[in-house]
C-alpha cells in the first residue's frame, strides 16, 4: 500500500474496505484484551481502535479476535493431500501461515519435488512458505530417489517463500565436519537454519547451536531448557505420532515463553478434521494450565518473528489481515478466520476460492528390481536385533535378545509381539532390500504396508506372515503408491497415493475415509496403535535414535551406522 494511503486510512481520514467491529482484541505485544475495532483495506490492518468507517462492516459482537495461527514446522506431504487440500482442512480451524519443509517429496523427486510444492501452493488461502531440504537423503545408510548438494538448493534461496534451511536431520554430519553438510550450511549463511537434534548434549549441542537456530525434537524439560540456554528457539511438538507438548509445558514461563513455538510436525486426516491444527495444540495447552495469551503469542508472534515474518503474527497497523474470530478464550475454537484481509472461512467452512484450471502433476515413483525381495531369514545366531517400539514416540529402543527360530528360520512371535519388518527400495531398481524384527506393533496376522517411510520414502511392509508381506509390497507398487493392510491373501483395505508415492489426488475428506478404512483394518488385524501406519512410517527414519530400518538394512542411530541383524 502506497504510504500516504496508509496514514489517511489509519488516520480515518479515508473509509477502510472492512470493519471488525466490537471484538475483544488479544494484544499479543502487551498481554492485553480490550475492546477495538479494526479496521483492514488492501489485506492489511490499517487501524485498531473505535470510531473507524468502512464500507463493509462485520460486528463480531464481543467475541476474542487473534492473530492467524502460524505452524512453525509442518511436512504438508504428512496429510497425505497438496497444499490446497490440506488449506481446506486448517484454515477453517485458524491456521492462516505454515512454514513447510517439503523434504518428504524432495527425496522421491528431487528439486522437482520442493517446485511442484510451490506451484501447487499457489492461489490458496494458506500462505505457505518453505524451508529448502537439508538432508536429502537424511543419511548415507539408505537410497532416496534423489540427492540434493548445496548447488541444486542454493538457487531457491531467491525464491520470496523461501524462508531458509530446512531441518538439519543429519547432525553427526555437522559435529563430525562433513563438507557436503557444512556446504550447505555455508550456502545458507545469514538465513534462518532450523534443527533437528534429538538427544544431542553438552559440547555436541553448543557446537551444533553455533550454526542452527531451533529444534523441534525435544521430549523432556531438561532437554529443551538446555538447548534455550544455548539460545535455541524451541518448537513444541504436537504430532500424529510424537505427543511432546504435555512433556514440555512444564517448561513454559515468563522468561521463555518467548522463545517457544507450537508446530504439528506430522499431522494425518483424520486428526486434522476431527481433532484440529494448531488450534487443537493451543485448546490442549490451555486445558493443561498453560495460560492463553501465552499460548497464543506461541503460535502467532513468535514465530513470525523468528522466521522473520514481521508482516504478520500480531493485530496491529500494516500487518496482515490474517485473525481468527472465536468465543471461549478457554476453548479456542475459530467462527471466522480472515486472511489477507479477506473472510476465508465461517463456522468450520472454507468460503470457496478461485484457482487456475491447470495443475502440477509430478511423475509416479516406483521402480522395483523384486529379484532380491524375501522374507524368509536363514538364522545365523541365536541372538539379535529388535527394534522396540515405544508409544506415541518415534524414538525407538535397540532391544538385543533370543530370536524366535523355527525349523532353522526367524519368524513373528505373537506370544512377544514381535514381527517382521522390511524395507524395498522403490526409485531406482537397486534391488536394495533390508529386512528385521519389530516389537510393538501388536499385529496377530496378516501385514500391512506403505510407500510412506520418511525420509527416502521406499516402501516398508510390517507383518507376521511372509506371503501377506510380499502381497502387500506388490498392491502398494501396482496403485503407484499408497498404503495396504493385507490378511492372508485378502487386500483388507487400501489407500491409493499416486503423487509421488506420498500424496492422493482426491479431496481430504475422501482420504480420511480411506484412511479410517485403513485404521480398522489395521485394528482387525491386531494392531491398538492410534496409527500403525504412522509409527511403521518413522521405523524407516535413521536420524533418530535408537535402532532403525532402511533399504540397506539395520541402523544404530546412536552409532550412526548400519548393523547385522544377529549379534
Amino acid at each position: 500500500m502506497e504510504i500516504s494511503k496508509l496514514i489517511k486510512l489509519a488516520r480515518g481520514q479515508e473509509p477502510a474496505e472492512l470493519l471488525i467491529k466490537n471484538a475483544r482484541v488479544i494484544n499479543v505485544y502487551t498481554g492485553e484484551i480490550y475492546e477495538a475495532d479494526i479496521a483492514l483495506a488492501d489485506g492489511l490492518i490499517v487501524g485498531v481502535g473505535n470510531g473507524y468507517e468502512a464500507k463493509k462492516v462485520i460486528d463480531v459482537e464481543g467475541r476474542y479476535v487473534c492473530p492467524g495461527f502460524i505452524d512453525a514446522h509442518v511436512h504438508i506431504e504428512s496429510a497425505m493431500v497438496p497444499p490446497n487440500q490440506f488449506a481446506r482442512a486448517v484454515v477453517p480451524r485458524g491456521t492462516t501461515s505454515a512454514v513447510v519443509d517439503p523434504h518428504e517429496i524432495a527425496n522421491v523427486l528431487g528439486v522437482e519435488g520442493v517446485r511442484f510444492m510451490l506451484d501447487a501452493a499457489k492461489y490458496n488461502p494458506l500462505s505457505v512458505f518453505v524451508m529448502m531440504p537439508s538432508c536429502v537423503p537424511a543419511t548415507h545408510m539408505e537410497n532416496a530417489g534423489a540427492a540434493l548438494q548445496w548447488y541444486d538448493i542454493a538457487p531457491f534461496k531467491d525464491n520470496p517463500w523461501v524462508l531458509g534451511l530446512g531441518e538439519m536431520m543429519n547432525f553427526p554430519g555437522v559435529l563430525f565436519g562433513d563438507e557436503h553438510v557444512l556446504n550447505k550450511l555455508r550456502a545458507f549463511e545469514g538465513c534462518i537454519r532450523d534443527g533437528h537434534a534429538p538427544g544431542v548434549s553438552g559440547r555436541d549441542l553448543v557446537a551444533y547451536a553455533a550454526l542452527i537456530g531451533s529444534d523441534h525434537e525435544c521430549t523432556t524439560v531438561e532437554e529443551a531448557r538446555e538447548k534455550l540456554r544455548l539460545g535455541m528457539t524451541v518448537f513444541i511438538r504436537e504430532a500424529t505420532n510424537a505427543h511432546n507438548l504435555k512433556a514440555l509445558l512444564p517448561l513454559v514461563d515468563s522468561t521463555n515463553s518467548r522463545r517457544l513455538c507450537l508446530c504439528t510436525d506430522d499431522r494425518q486426516p483424520a486428526d486434522l478434521l476431527d481433532e484440529g491444527h494448531i488450534d487443537f495444540v493451543l485448546r490442549t495447552a490451555i486445558a493443561s494450565g498453560l495460560d492463553p495469551i501465552t499460548a497464543i503469542q506461541m503460535a502467532t508472534l513468535n514465530p513470525a518473528e523468528y522466521f522473520h515474518l514481521y508482516d504478520r503474527g500480531a493485530i496491529a497497523p500494516n500487518k496482515r489481515g490474517d485473525l481468527v474470530v472465536f468465543s471461549d478464550l478457554q476453548n479456542i475454537r475459530a467462527e471466522m478466520v480472515f486472511q489477507n484481509g479477506k473472510l476465508a472461512a465461517r463456522n468450520g467452512e472454507v468460503i470457496p476460492w478461485e484457482r487456475p484450471g491447470r495443475q502440477p502433476s509430478p511423475p509416479i515413483s516406483m521402480n522395483i528390481n523384486w529379484e532380491q525381495v524375501t522374507f524368509q531369514i536363514q538364522a545365523s545366531g541365536r541372538q539379535g536385533r529388535i527394534i522396540g517400539m515405544i508409544p506415541d514416540q518415534i524414538v525407538t529402543e535397540h532391544l538385543i535378545q533370543d530370536l524366535p527360530v523355527q525349523d532353522g528360520q526367524i519368524v513373528a512371535s505373537l506370544d512377544q509381539d514381535i514381527g517382521k519388518i522390511a524395507v524395498i527400495e522403490r526409485h531406482h531398481g537397486t534391488g536394495n532390500f533390508g529386512i528385521g524384527l519389530v516389537k510393538g506393533l501388536g499385529l496377530q496376522r496378516g501385514a500391512i504396508g506403505s510407500s510412506i517411510a520418511h525420509d527416502s520414502h521406499n516402501i516398508v511392509v510390517a507383518g507376521v506372515d511372509d506371503k501377506a508381506l510380499m502381497l502387500a509390497a506388490r498392491t502398494i507398487a501396482e496403485m503407484g503408491g499408497g498404503m495396504v493392510a493385507i490378511d492372508g491373501e485378502q487386500v483388507l483395505a487400501k489407500l491409493p497415493l499416486p503423487i509421488a508415492g506420498l500424496m492422493s489426488d482426491q479431496p481430504i475428506e475422501t482420504v480420511r475415509t480411506q484412511m479410517d478404512d485403513m485404521l480398522r483394518a489395521s485394528a482387525q488385524l491386531g494392531s491398538k496403535l492410534h496409527d500403525p501406519y504412522m509409527a511403521m512410517s518413522f521405523l524407516a527414519l535413521p536420524v533418530i535414535p535408537s535402532l532403525k530400518i532402511t533399504d540397506k538394512g539395520l541402523v544404530d542411530v546412536d552409532q550412526f551406522q548400519i548393523v547385522p541383524l544377529f549379534v
